[in-house]
């Protein structure tokens, strides 16, 4: 979906500033933040593609705002209590309680089994590989267009990169199509390619290196039939 989180290629934001050995987290609570995430993406509480979304949702001023793992917090709150597993109320009631007794003891509970799943979780992550029994539309080197669309839900095809020219440069197989698994659609999964743009076609600049997006199947369309 357009927003304000998709920010390629937009103007006015600034070169990109690189930290050296920048830290992984700068205070505890995004420590804690990555673990809520691992948690509940890892006991399928939501999937990735749903807490992607939960982010693009965000009012544009809390985006703007919140920061990277601000925005992990945001879309974990909104997409429990869509289904459920959280109560508003009660969020609301805990965030009172910490906000006026801050060394509030948070409650512990162990589980071994549960700690050593989410471990392997983080370490080697969750395939979204899957098997079709049809064959890849494009192949490697095959020059292809993206579509140029505007779609309200969510998207891994970014604004910059619709209506473009490129060319094939892998094909990774068939993946889980995130359009339809972060609203609940099922994976209805497609093949995954590796698509290089020159920088020229995307911004209008010329560019020392080339642009690689990762696009799903339905996003493309051959070159030709323009």
């Amino acid at each position: 979906m357009n927003g304000i989180h998709d920010v390629g290629g937009m103007d006015g934001l600034g070169e990109i500033v690189r930290i050296e050995n920048e830290p992984c987290f700068y205070e505890d609570w995004e420590r804690v933040a990555f673990g809520l995430m691992a948690g509940t993406v890892g006991q399928g509480l939501m999937n990735l593609d749903e807490f992607r979304h939960g982010i693009e949702l965000m009012n544009p001023v809390d985006y703007l705002t919140s920061g990277y793992y601000g925005h992990w917090i945001a879309t974990i709150e909104r997409n429990l209590v869509e289904k459920g597993v959280l109560d508003p109320a009660e969020i609301e009631k805990r965030t009172q309680t910490f906000l006026k007794e801050p060394e509030t003891k948070i409650p512990n509970r162990d589980n071994p089994e549960l700690v050593a799943h989410l471990q392997k979780v983080i370490d080697i992550g969750a395939s979204t590989h899957r098997q079709l029994s049809t064959l890849a539309k494009f192949e490697v080197g095959a020059k292809v267009k993206t579509n140029n669309v505007h779609p309200s839900g969510h998207t891994r095809l970014p604004r910059y990169a619709r209506g473009k020219y490129g060319v094939v440069h892998a094909v990774y197989g068939a993946h889980v199509f995130p359009d339809d698994h972060a609203h609940g659609k099922g994976e209805n999964p497609e093949y995954l390619y590796s698509i290089r743009f020159e920088g020229q076609e995307l911004w209008g600049v010329k560019q020392s290196n080339p642009v690689y997006l990762d696009l799903w199947e339905s996003y493309l369309e051959p070159a030709s039939s323009n």
